[in-house]
């Protein structure tokens, strides 16, 4: 089953004077990268946040936002008196020895650090973890199934994709024969127009080991049976359960290295508009595998 790297989950969980939202987002990456942002409450815990991402989500940028409100009538703010008094102090005992103009306003004491404190979230610190914990839970569950109905979508897709290769590929296949005759007989037209023309002869062996080459140098069977046995390590993959994206990069580079191939060497026009089809197809199936888990 594939599994989308882009997603969104939130989640909102209450306690009696507490809440708390987590919101999730996941957008494709080669590797899995973290990003947290997270509320003064709960500030020394994004190391287990981080973790219990990783149980969900094994590849792609992740970007997790935690935020706690105080609900009830608790104020968010409080002043810190004995904070905002020793500043007084040491501002008054520093004009003492360094007369200065002007005057200190209260506003700007309330700026300084530790004279205004942000309450929100604050309360028995197992009792917000725990609320964290259920909130995250859940935003990443909700994350996860929005992957997973978007990746049964790309399957659907990448599926018919493959069917259009394997077609092309059938009409390829019966084609070839066609292809090694239309040139034996475009090669034997020739050489019987210029041994009339200058009166010569050329003995059938030449003609037969000149096909020989060319049906040698155009021979794509080894590519279509490649080619096939990457469609079904395909399908193969998408059937399993663990870490698929990478897997299905390589097989698509492989794939498209054969239909390359298959194209140089065919040189035929019918057969091309078949790879070209095939090469479509592939392009699609690519662009989609970037974004699998």
């Amino acid at each position: 089953m594939l599994i989308s790297m882009t997603g969104y989950g939130e989640s909102c969980v209450e306690s009696d004077n507490l809440s708390a939202t987590v919101e999730v987002r996941s957008i494709n990456n080669r590797h899995l990268k973290i990003n947290t942002r997270v509320s003064d409450g709960i500030a020394g815990h994004e190391t287990q946040i981080e973790r219990l991402v990783r149980q969900y989500i094994k590849r792609g940028t992740v970007h997790i936002s935690v935020r706690l409100q105080q609900l009830g009538d608790r104020v968010a703010y409080q002043l810190n008196e004995e904070v905002l008094n020793h500043y007084r102090e040491q501002l008054q005992a520093f004009h003492k020895r360094h007369p200065m103009d002007g005057t200190v306003s209260l506003a700007s004491l309330l700026v300084l650090p530790g004279v205004v404190e942000d309450t929100k979230g604050s309360g028995p610190p197992e009792e917000t973890w725990d609320l964290v914990l259920t909130a995250t839970k859940t935003a990443l569950e909700k994350l996860n199934g929005m992957r997973s109905t978007e990746g049964k979508a790309m399957e659907t897709d990448m599926c018919a994709n493959i069917a259009t290769i394997s077609d092309n590929l059938d009409t390829i296949e019966v084609r070839m024969p066609a292809v090694v005759k239309a040139y034996t007989n475009r090669l034997t037209d020739r050489i019987n127009g210029l041994l009339s023309q200058y009166d010569a002869e050329v003995g059938p062996g030449d003609v037969v080991r000149e096909v020989g080459l060319f049906a040698e140098r155009s021979d794509i069977s080894e590519e279509v049976v490649r080619l096939r046995s990457h469609l079904s390590q395909f399908h193969d993959a998408l059937d399993t359960d663990d870490g698929n994206g990478r897997r299905l990069e390589f097989v698509t580079q492989e794939m498209f290295r054969e239909t390359n191939t298959i194209g140089s060497k065919a040189n035929d026009a019918e057969i091309s508009k078949h790879v070209i089809e095939i090469k479509a197809a592939i392009e699609r199936i690519r662009e989609m595998v970037q974004n699998v888990e």
